[in-house]
């Protein structure tokens, strides 16, 4: 079979086949605007068609390959160069296909696609993104691959021809063959290399699946976690505002301190998952830095000297504590490693100005971890904030962790950047958002400040724990509202149409029926009910879907935070009353 000799204008287009509803529309226009060259096809044998003209990868929908029509594009595939090996992206649907004759039909012809990526719908935009670029490289060491090939089949094309004048070229004949052995040599090695890089980024995809178990399990221990602190915390928040016992007061507030803490640590395990938004508040450098001092100086060591420095005129920042914290953390872990006999690290934070189209115009902050390690070499610095990019062994590093810094500081409004010299050292900056002063929440004393309650305003709690759903019982009852309670959101939809209450209160993951599914319910047969769910864990895309004005109480929280959120759902209720 011959071999194309060069690429052609189609070789790196993706082609786009997903007939139901707008899917292949809205893949084909969001590769388009990512800069991708894209084809829309609608059958397969338009794609097979497509495909001997050339392309790069292809982007199918599971349900497609139940067509008979799919057994084209299986010759096609048989009939493939030996350095082919096309690649196609798998959309399936989550929880897998049904167990039909079509269904399992067409999961026996992914396993004959061969060169596959399967992405569980809905699809992240992302995910998408990336699984596109990954395919579309893996083809492309292909048309290395055959052009590898190519070079070694001239090679051999010439080593013939020397032969056949070995008589006429005796005097020159080993060094002939001496150098058309090294390029076949040297061939060779860039196979080879290609064939290691492959395994690399299979092994590196086995990590991410192994981190996504572990994410799914650390959220799970961090929404019971979090039901255990918010009982904790209830209970101190009541002594502290009931009781006069000075001695029973201070150890209660020691208790409270606790379960801030404890609500800290689920905050960060839920972040891990990515199970949890964001919180961007208005946050102290200097507290920040307080905070983070001792975990930092406990995870490089005593081989690395410790240095914090804040400028006199920066105050505030916005970002989230909790996720600011962890990138610090994790930057201090790498340059550990940068310094295996010791050095220094330098924590900065300033007001500056980045450079020209870093970002957009405004106030800007700049919290640099500067080390003394080894540096990072020119060619691999711009490679650092990729997902999956790792200069550690195998099993050693997973590639996330900046990766995760430079999407925290995009998320927060602002970006990151690396900066090294090789045998100086590594600088990687967060630039961050100024901020003026502290959210109004952020000002509250430890002891609640609690605001007048209109008599007979009535609550109904829907909570599945009984110990959580009896502490925030007393608890609004302790700030002097009439509280109804249910155990489940069945049981809570039965108690609103027995009584509509003035405002809902309900967990988010209760068996059977859950808080969204419970809000959505009730939009419709009490439009206006001022709602807030409460949530230790949470699948953010379906709160969004029914939250619209309600507010998201996140555990574990303290009374005054149970306090605000509740006097501001009853007067968002009050001054914008609906039909």
């Amino acid at each position: 079979m011959l071999m194309k000799s060069a690429n052609n204008a189609f070789d790196e287009r993706i082609l786009v086949l997903a007939p139901h509803g707008r899917d292949a529309e809205v893949i084909y226009q969001f590769l388009i605007r990512s800069g991708f060259a894209c084809g829309a096809v609608s059958h397969f044998d338009v794609m097979v068609a497509e495909l001997s003209l050339g392309a790069g990868a292809c982007v199918i929908a599971e349900e497609t390959l139940q067509d008979s029509s799919v057994m084209q594009l299986i010759t096609w595939l048989n009939a493939q160069e030996p350095w082919s090996d096309f690649p196609f992206v798998v959309l399936i649907s989550k929880g897998g296909s049904a167990a039909t004759t079509a269904a399992i039909a067409a999961r026996s012809i992914l396993d004959q696609l061969g060169n596959i990526v399967l992405l569980e719908r809905p699809l992240n935009s992302e995910t998408l993104r990336s699984a596109a670029a990954s395919a579309l490289r893996g083809r492309r060491r292909q048309y290395e691959t055959r052009k590898i090939l190519q070079d070694r089949m001239l090679a051999t094309e010439k080593l013939r021809d020397s032969q056949a004048q070995l008589l006429q070229l005796n005097e020159t004949l080993e060094s002939r063959i001496e150098e058309r052995t090294r390029a076949l040599a040297q061939a060779n090695d860039r196979l080879m290399n290609e064939v290691m890089e492959r395994e690399r980024v299979q092994q590196a995809m086995v990590q991410f699946q192994k981190m996504e178990a572990m994410g799914r399990l650390t959220g799970g221990i961090a929404h019971d976690f979090n039901n255990l602190l918010n009982v904790i915390q209830g209970s101190m928040d009541l002594i502290l505002l009931l009781s006069k016992d000075d001695i029973a007061r201070r150890k209660a507030e020691v208790a409270r301190r606790a379960c801030e803490r404890g609500g800290k640590l689920t905050g960060q395990l839920l972040a891990y998952s990515r199970n949890q938004r964001l919180d961007l508040r208005s946050t102290d450098v200097l507290t920040l830095f307080e905070g983070v001092r001792e975990l930092m100086k406990t995870s490089v060591g005593s081989l690395i000297e410790l240095d914090f420095e804040i400028e006199d005129k920066l105050e505030f920042v916005m970002a989230d504590k909790n996720q600011i914290e962890m990138a610090l953390l994790n930057l201090a872990i790498n340059a550990r490693d940068a310094m295996p006999t010791g050095g220094k690290l330098e924590v900065r934070a300033c007001k500056a100005v980045p450079p020209e189209g870093l970002l957009p115009p405004g106030a800007y902050a700049c919290i640099s971890v500067k080390d003394t390690g080894h540096g990072i070499a020119p060619n691999i610095l711009a490679k650092v904030f990729e997902p999956f990019f790792t200069t550690k062994g195998v099993g050693k590093g997973t590639g996330l962790g900046l990766s995760q810094v430079y999407g925290m500081a995009q998320q927060s409004g602002g970006t990151a950047r690396a900066l090294s010299e090789m045998g100086v050292g590594t600088t990687i900056e967060i630039w961050l958002k100024s901020a003026e002063d502290f959210s109004e929440l952020d000002k509250q004393g430890s002891i609640p400040v609690l605001r007048m309650v209109t008599a007979g305003t009535r609550i109904l709690v829907v909570e599945d724990d009984d110990s959580v759903r009896q502490s925030m019982v007393e608890s609004l009852q302790a700030l002097g509202y009439v509280v109804s309670q249910a155990a489940d959101g069945e049981a809570g939809l039965r108690e609103l149409r027995r009584e509509k209450p003035d405002l809902m209160i309900t967990d988010y993951l209760m068996p059977g029926m859950t808080g969204a599914k419970l809000v959505d319910i009730a939009n419709q047969e009490f439009p206006g009910l001022p709602m807030i769910i409460a949530t230790g864990y949470a699948d953010m895309e379906a709160i969004d879907q029914v939250i619209e004005g309600n507010a998201i109480l996140r555990k574990p929280f303290q009374l005054v935070e149970l306090a605000t959120s509740v006097d501001q759902a009853l007067r968002r209720a009050t001054e914008h009353p609906q039909a």
